[in-house]
C-alpha cells in the first residue's frame, strides 16, 4: 500500500449480551444479543447507512455475526467472517461470573488478574496469542486493503487495536473502556508528516441516545 493511500476501519463492538449483563466471561463461548444489544444494533445500522462503507467484516462467533447482520440488513452490505478476530479463548472460564471463578477456580482467577500475557487459563489462551491472532489479520488485511471496512468485533479485539495502534505493552492494565455497540474510528494514512495509524474516535455511543451502554465482559 503506497504512503498517500488511507485505510479507515470502523471498529464496532458487538451489542450487549444475556451474558454481558450477568457479568459472565464469554470467550469462544456465545450468549444472545439481549433486547437491549438488537436496539443497539438497529441504532448502529441507522448511523452506518450514512457512511460510505467498502467491506463489511466480522468475528464468526454468534453475538457479532447477529449484530453485523442487522446492520448489513439495513446496509445492503455482503457479510463476510473472519476466526481471528474471535474473542479471546477463556477455556474453563467461559460462561462463569468473577465470583464464580473465585471460587471454582482461585488460582486461575488470581493468574488472570495478575496482568501476565503469556497466561492461559486451562483449556484456553493467553492475551499474547490473542493479540498475535488479532494482529495477523489485521496486517494482512491493510496491506491488500484501501478505503473503509466496518469491523464488527469483541471487546478484547478492540483491546488488541487499541495496543497495537498505541504501542502499549500487553502487561499494562486498560486505560479505556469499550462499550458495547460503541464505534471506534482507526486510521492508516498521512498524519504529522508521516504514514501512521491514528485513533480518530473511540467509544463512540452518540447514536446510542436513550439506550445504556454496556462494558461488560467480551
Amino acid at each position: 500500500m503506497a504512503d498517500t493511500e488511507q485505510t479507515t476501519l470502523l471498529v464496532i463492538r458487538h451489542g450487549e449480551t444475556i451474558w454481558n449483563l450477568e457479568n459472565r466471561f464469554q470467550g469462544h463461548g456465545d450468549s444472545p444479543l439481549s433486547t437491549t444489544g438488537r436496539r443497539q444494533a438497529r441504532a448502529l445500522a441507522a448511523r452506518l447507512k450514512q457512511m460510505p462503507i467498502d467491506t463489511m467484516i466480522c468475528s464468526d462467533l454468534g453475538r457479532a455475526v447477529e449484530t453485523a447482520t442487522i446492520i448489513a440488513d439495513s446496509t445492503g452490505h455482503e457479510l463476510h467472517t473472519d476466526q481471528r478476530l474471535r474473542e479471546r479463548n477463556f477455556g474453563v472460564l467461559e460462561g462463569l461470573t468473577g465470583e464464580e471463578i473465585r471460587a471454582g477456580h482461585p488460582e486461575v482467577f488470581e493468574r488472570l488478574y495478575a496482568d501476565d500475557p503469556n497466561y492461559a487459563p486451562p483449556n484456553g489462551e493467553s492475551l499474547r496469542q490473542h493479540y498475535l491472532r488479532n494482529i495477523s489479520f489485521l496486517e494482512e488485511f491493510i496491506a491488500e486493503h484501501t478505503g473503509t471496512a466496518a469491523l464488527v468485533v469483541h471487546g478484547g479485539v478492540l483491546d488488541s487495536l487499541f495496543r497495537y495502534i498505541a504501542r502499549m505493552p500487553l502487561d499494562r492494565p486498560r486505560c479505556f473502556v469499550i462499550p458495547n455497540a460503541g464505534l471506534n474510528r482507526l486510521v492508516l494514512g498521512s498524519f504529522y508528516r508521516s504514514h501512521r495509524w491514528v485513533i480518530e474516535t473511540w467509544g463512540d455511543v452518540s447514536h446510542l441516545e436513550g439506550i445504556q451502554p454496556h462494558t461488560g465482559l467480551g
